[in-house]
């Protein structure tokens, strides 16, 4: 294997003068190819702005944090965005679905964009519209699904462009007991049948066991 994220002595700050806030404090952490890493901490513990730093949704921090081999911090804004839309796949707490958009077209809706035909992608719909349990839903509206269902249609729509890594912010912040069960199996058996590298953000003890490892933040620095 061989290391998908590395984070080297990662610092980042919040506020001014007095007010400054140290966040990440020396973060060290590095996910392997095919891992299924959960990052833990206490709330406001900094886990989840790591998470948007290694996703490149903030650059400003002060350290190196490599993803697919690619430096973030010397890419430009074209490159970064070329990186994301390739490699990475984002699942938040918070679906983020397109109210007006049936299942299969919110799961489409970023490869379109991209200017790939929906013929192109027939078969990896109906391949992750299977994995996901949602093959009975693809012409359903988001409103008529349940908060478990709206959220593996989000990891769908993530899976779908064929990504390498997995960025989970607090997957299952908005759902219950058994719906959460639901979408954690679903991240492991992703990890396990398609290889895909997941780097999840979690709070829960339970979720956080479904991965391969738990690295926890304490103090600004990665523990684990």
């Amino acid at each position: 294997m061989s290391a998908i994220i590395e984070v080297k002595n990662v610092n980042k700050t919040f506020g001014k003068n007095e007010n400054i806030n140290h966040v990440l404090n020396g973060a060290d952490m590095t996910v392997e190819e095919g891992e299924f890493v959960s990052l833990m901490g206490a709330s406001g513990s900094g886990k989840s702005t790591l998470l948007y730093l290694i996703g490149g949704l903030d650059r400003s921090f002060e350290g190196n944090i490599s993803v697919c081999g690619k430096d973030l911090g010397t890419l430009k804004d074209k490159e970064l965005s070329d990186l994301r839309l390739k490699n990475m796949g984002f699942v938040f707490q918070f679906y983020n679905l397109v109210m007006n958009l049936n299942v299969e077209d919110n799961i489409l809706l970023p490869q379109t964009i991209n200017g790939k035909k929906k013929s192109e992608l027939k078969e990896s719909l109906n391949e992750i519209l299977e994995i996901t349990g949602l093959t009975e839903k693809r012409k359903a509206m988001p409103n008529t699904l349940s908060g478990g269902q709206q959220q593996r249609v989000a990891i769908a729509r993530a899976v779908l462009g064929n990504p390498s890594i997995i960025l989970a912010d607090e997957p299952t912040g908005n759902l219950d007991t058994a719906s959460s069960k639901e979408v954690m199996e679903l991240f492991a058996r992703l990890n396990k049948e398609k290889g895909l590298t997941i780097l999840q953000v979690t709070h829960s003890e339970q979720c956080a066991e479904y991965g391969t490892r738990i690295v926890k933040l304490v103090d600004g620095k990665t523990v684990g």
